[in-house]
């Protein structure tokens, strides 16, 4: 009988004990399901989903360490409203955008994503005066203060900063001098075009820490894609992959093959998904160089980012252009500003070839 009293005792101690102890015992949190880090392409001239529409232009969804970012709008905004809904992307949902650079075949498509996301914070580069607006200090002009009031700026007497108007009146952009980090592992490369036809013009581009290395999304590589890979060097020299226009369209054999090298051998980049204005030729020198280790990223194409890149991405578009393919391109680039100025000759070569 003790015994048993003895048992009841320790039982109901034991539980009194017990019960606290599992109240301030914090539960257990649910591991949140970590969203894959891909680039889904939105906008360019070649590629295999018929739901989306083909237009010379570049414009790419980056979805990557925990952000959403859309690189570029493309050329029309019209074309982009329907590539984005085909593919089923909430431009509500962003987190911030990269405007590359000023020319139309990137900036198109802003009116239509201001239309649906009219804060959302856009970076672009900055420039003396240019279509994103711009300021400057008021002291880079020469003043001669014998002048008649009436014939001096700002009755002689101007602002510190002018303030430049942009021709997105309303919009929320961040204007990028230099190379800048925006968000941990997220840094946008700012790089000033010494080639001829586009002297002087800056363009940014995404270089995103990640555990496997530097992913690199360019959209028109105006300064040269070795420097800007140079660049991405600094923060990190393990190269993961490069994605989007290489600007090598109307290159000769030579730049082309000395681009490939210095992508393959120099910097030792593990992938290329190239776009845009990269070039046909440029295309098959990079799958000739690159062999497995190239992704093909026409319209409609979503490249998985990790440590094997060919065997996450879709499988059917892990090849390079078709007849297809070849004929949109060559089409859209014939109407499109990225020939030189000499370049009707090369613009019926381009519909005809």
């Amino acid at each position: 009988m003790r015994a048993t009293q003895l048992f009841a005792l320790v039982a109901v101690f034991g539980s009194a004990w017990l019960l606290p102890s599992c109240a301030m015992t914090p539960p257990t949190p649910a591991t949140a399901e970590v969203p894959p880090a891909r680039i889904t392409v939105l906008y360019d001239a070649f590629g295999k989903d018929a739901a989306m529409t083909k237009d010379w232009g570049y414009a790419a969804l980056v979805e990557i360490n925990g952000k959403r970012i859309l690189f570029d709008t493309g050329n029309d905004a019209a074309v982009l409203a329907r590539n984005v809904k085909a593919k089923g992307v909430d431009l509500t949902k962003i987190d911030f955008v990269v405007s590359s650079h000023r020319h139309g075949d990137h900036v198109g498509g802003l009116s239509y994503l201001l239309s649906v996301n009219p804060k959302v914070k856009i970076y672009a580069p900055k420039e003396g005066f240019g279509i994103y607006g711009s300021d400057l200090q008021s002291k880079f002009y020469r003043k001669d203060d014998s002048l008649p009031v009436e014939m001096r700026y700002y009755d002689g007497t101007p602002p510190e900063i002018m303030k430049f108007g942009t021709v997105f009146p309303g919009a929320n952009i961040q204007l990028i001098d230099k190379t800048t980090e925006v968000a941990p592992g997220i840094t946008l490369i700012a790089l000033v075009s010494d080639a001829p036809g586009t002297k002087e013009l800056k363009e940014l581009s995404l270089a995103i820490e990640t555990p496997d290395g530097i992913v690199l999304v360019v959209g028109c590589s105006h300064p040269g894609i070795e420097a800007i890979v140079a660049e991405a060097a600094k923060i990190n020299p393990h190269i993961h992959l490069v994605a989007g226009g290489l600007h090598l369209v109307v290159a000769q054999d030579p730049a082309i093959d000395k681009v490939a090298s210095a992508l393959h051998d120099t910097y030792k980049v593990d992938y290329v998904a190239p776009g845009h204005c990269t070039g046909e030729p440029t295309f098959a020198a990079l799958q000739k160089v690159f062999g497995n280790r190239y992704l093909y990223a026409g319209l409609g194409s979503t490249l998985s980012v990790g440590s094997d890149s060919r065997a996450a991405s879709h499988r059917s578009d892990a090849h390079g252009l078709d007849d297809s393919d070849s004929h949109s391109y060559r089409t859209l680039l014939a109407l499109s500003d990225d020939l030189p100025e000499d370049g009707p000759k090369a613009a019926r070569l381009a519909q005809i070839r």
